[in-house]
């Protein structure tokens, strides 16, 4: 019986008698105290710094990202839309009518709402001589409108129309109103001349001419006239050297005269 192989020893591929002490491998964790304190300090050094430099980034990120979710909110859902119009200053229109002239349909995100393109369509109302539109967070929208103010009636058929300083229509009623001149002309409008004439004339005229005067009568814009109390009249001609006519007109109201004609102020006439 051969003897067996001796421990500990290995025999080699090739048979041959190679002997050798058998290895074996084991992972150990080192000690915290494996490492020096320098280097241990110089890792956590490094640490920070790669925190430092990614800190901004990361509160760049967080930013956008908020922000993207606050534009979404407002811009793109209904949680911010419009529930109400508010409409101040108006009494010649009515809030419905201000309201369906703005076209802001219920629900539209207020942030989306074109201010200036809304009050321009208000301000197209007749009656409406300028609006401004402001946002009311978090679900309105408040119009404030500046109405026409009426300077002068024209009496067109049965009805009366009022205009403004700038010649502007705006009001049609079945009765005169009171408190306004009356004009009596063929095409009232801010681009008639005729128009522009008249109110010319009535900026002109002093209280006491004011206080006399039933209507100005505008035939052509070389023959104005002013028809006062007591069937007399005063010859104005064109609309030029204003101020000059009503001081002399005004100065000659007290002349038994029913005609006066200052057309020519510095050569006036009587009748």
């Amino acid at each position: 019986m051969s003897p067996g192989p001796a421990r500990g020893r290995t025999t080699g591929a090739d048979g041959g008698g190679r002997r050798g002490p058998a290895r074996r491998w084991q992972l150990v964790r080192a000690g915290s105290d494996a490492v020096p304190a320098s280097t241990r300090r110089f890792m956590a050094r490094a640490r920070q710094r790669r925190m430092r430099a990614a800190l901004p980034w990361a509160v760049a990120a967080g930013v956008l990202a908020l922000a993207g979710l606050v534009a979404w909110t407002v811009l793109g859902t209904g949680l911010f839309g419009v529930r109400e119009v508010r409409v101040e200053g108006a009494t010649l229109v009515t809030p419905v009518q201000v309201r369906d002239a703005a076209g802001v349909a219920d629900g539209t995100p207020l942030a989306r709402v074109d201010l200036a393109g809304t009050a321009r369509r208000i301000g197209a109302l007749p009656a409406v001589e300028r609006a401004h539109v402001i946002r009311d967070w978090p679900d309105a929208l408040v119009v404030r409108v500046t109405e026409r103010t009426g300077v002068a009636v024209v009496p067109r058929g049965e009805q009366f129309v009022v205009v403004d300083g700038a010649g502007v229509v705006f009001r049609t009623l079945a009765e005169r109103p009171g408190g306004l001149p009356l004009v009596r002309l063929a095409a009232p409008g801010p681009g008639d001349a005729d128009t522009r004439a008249a109110l010319d004339v009535l900026a002109a005229l002093t209280p006491q001419l004011r206080a006399e005067l039933v209507d100005v009568t505008v035939e052509g814009l070389a023959r104005i006239t002013l028809n006062l109390r007591g069937e007399r009249r005063v010859v104005w001609g064109d609309a030029t050297r204003g101020e000059d006519k009503a001081r002399v007109a005004t100065a000659l109201l007290d002349r038994e005269a029913a005609t006066i004609d200052v057309s020519a102020p510095d050569v006036v006439t009587f009748r």
